[in-house]
C-alpha cells in the first residue's frame, strides 16, 4: 500500500520528463533553424459580406460605414448621404503568414477576424483584401469565403454561443504577388540557430558536422548559433549540404531545471537535477470551527422570551510529519520518491522545492511560469 501510494501521488503531483538509460539523440534537422529561411507574417484591412443581419451595426463603427462607402464609390456607386442600415457586412483584419522561398502564384491560408460589433462570420465572403508585409509592400491578395468553427444562436430569453464565431479561416484564400528574394545555393557560409541555446549542444553539433563533411567546416559561435563554411564540393549546391547534414543525430545537453506551474500545480523536473544532502519535514496545521447554536426557553409563566444562544468550538490540529532525509547526489527519481515520501501535495511540493533551492541544497534552475 505505501508503495503504491507513492506512485500515484507522483504520477499526479510530478511530471518527470526524464528518458530512461540515458538522453535520446535528436536530429540537428530538430533542433537548429537556418537563418534567413523562416515566415513572414502578413496583414491587411478587409471587408466581410454577406452576414445573415450578424454584422457591425454602422452607427457604432464609424469605420465599417467608411469602408463600405469607400468601397461602393470605387464600384461607381455613390452613397454620401445616405443611411445604411445593413447589418450583413463587417470590418475584419486578415493575418497570414508567408511561408519561406513562397513563389509569385502561390495561394497560402488567411485567418479573418472580426473588428467591430459582429456577432458572427458564418456565411459571410471576403472581399479583395491586399496583405502588406513590416516593410508596407503589398506580398499577396485575399478573397474568398470563410469556413467558421464556431456557432450562435439565440432567442427572446436565451443565447447559447459555442466556439468564436466571430473568427474564420479562409484555406488557400490567398495568392502570393511578390516574392522574397533569398539565394541560399549562392551563400558562402551557414549560420544554424539553435532552438534551445546551450554551449555543449553548439559544440556536438559542430563536431558532428566536421566529422561528417571531414574538414574543419563548421565552428560554434555562441551558445546559439553555428556558422558552418560552404566546402568546395557543395559549392552552389547549399540545398545538397543542408539534406545531409540536418540528418545527423547528437545528444542534446540542457541545464539542469525545474519548471513550476503555480496556477495548475504542474512541477517539470530535468533529467539532471541533483541536490545536496538535506532534511525535509511538512506539516498541515487545520483549524475547524463549528456552530451548534442551542434554543434558551424561559421559565413557565416568566417574562423571558424564547431566544437561540450561539454555541460555538473551535479546534487546531497541525498534522506533523516526520523529516525526511533526501541524500546527497541521487538521481531525480530518488528525489521524487524521497519527497512523495512525505505525503504531500503539488501545493505543498512546489513550496518545499523552493525552500531547498534557498538553502542552497538543489543544484538546477527554478522557473515559476
Amino acid at each position: 500500500m505505501w508503495f503504491a501510494r507513492i506512485g500515484i501521488a507522483a504520477l499526479a503531483a510530478v511530471l518527470i520528463l526524464s528518458p530512461i538509460g540515458g538522453q535520446a539523440a535528436s536530429r540537428i534537422k530538430d533542433l537548429t533553424s537556418v537563418e534567413g529561411v523562416r515566415q513572414n507574417q502578413l496583414i491587411g484591412y478587409g471587408l466581410v459580406v454577406g452576414l445573415n443581419g450578424t454584422g457591425d451595426t454602422l452607427n457604432n463603427i464609424p469605420f465599417t460605414k467608411q469602408s463600405l462607402q469607400a468601397m461602393l464609390e470605387r464600384l461607381g456607386v455613390n452613397i454620401r448621404g445616405q443611411t445604411l442600415r445593413t447589418g450583413n457586412v463587417a470590418a475584419v483584419m486578415v493575418t497570414a503568414n508567408l511561408p519561406p522561398f513562397g513563389t509569385q502564384g502561390t495561394r497560402i491560408d488567411v485567418t479573418v477576424s472580426a473588428m467591430g460589433d459582429a456577432k458572427s462570420l458564418q456565411g459571410g465572403t471576403l472581399l479583395v483584401t491586399p496583405l502588406l508585409g513590416a516593410d508596407g509592400n503589398v506580398y499577396g491578395v485575399a478573397q474568398g469565403s470563410l469556413a467558421i468553427g464556431g456557432f450562435q444562436a439565440e432567442g427572446d430569453a436565451a443565447k447559447i454561443t459555442r466556439g468564436v464565431p466571430t473568427v474564420g479561416r479562409i484555406s488557400n484564400g490567398a495568392i502570393i504577388e511578390r516574392e522574397i528574394d533569398f539565394a541560399l545555393n549562392r551563400l558562402p557560409n551557414l549560420r544554424l540557430a539553435l532552438r534551445n541555446a546551450d554551449f555543449t549542444t553548439a559544440k556536438r553539433i559542430a563536431a558532428a558536422i566536421n566529422d561528417y563533411i571531414g574538414q574543419p567546416t563548421a565552428e560554434p559561435l555562441d551558445p546559439s548559433t553555428v556558422q558552418l563554411m560552404i566546402p568546395r564540393q557543395f559549392a552552389g549546391k547549399v540545398v545538397a549540404l543542408l539534406t545531409e547534414i540536418e540528418q545527423i543525430q547528437i545528444e542534446p545537453d540542457l541545464p539542469a531545471k525545474i519548471v513550476i506551474d503555480e496556477r495548475s500545480g504542474i512541477i517539470v523536473m530535468g533529467r539532471d537535477v541533483r541536490v545536496s544532502t538535506v532534511a525535509v519535514a511538512q506539516g498541515n496545521l487545520t483549524v475547524s470551527i463549528s456552530e451548534t447554536p442551542q434554543v434558551s426557553q424561559p421559565a413557565p409563566l416568566s417574562r423571558g422570551q424564547t431566544r437561540v444562544v450561539p454555541r460555538t468550538q473551535v479546534g487546531v490540529q497541525e498534522d506533523g510529519k516526520k523529516l525526511a532525509l533526501v541524500k546527497e547526489g541521487v538521481s531525480l527519481q530518488q528525489l521524487v520518491d524521497g519527497l512523495n515520501a512525505l505525503g504531500i501535495g503539488p501545493r505543498d511540493m512546489i513550496a518545499i522545492l523552493q525552500a531547498i533551492k534557498a538553502a542552497g541544497a538543489i543544484q538546477a534552475d527554478i522557473e515559476v511560469m
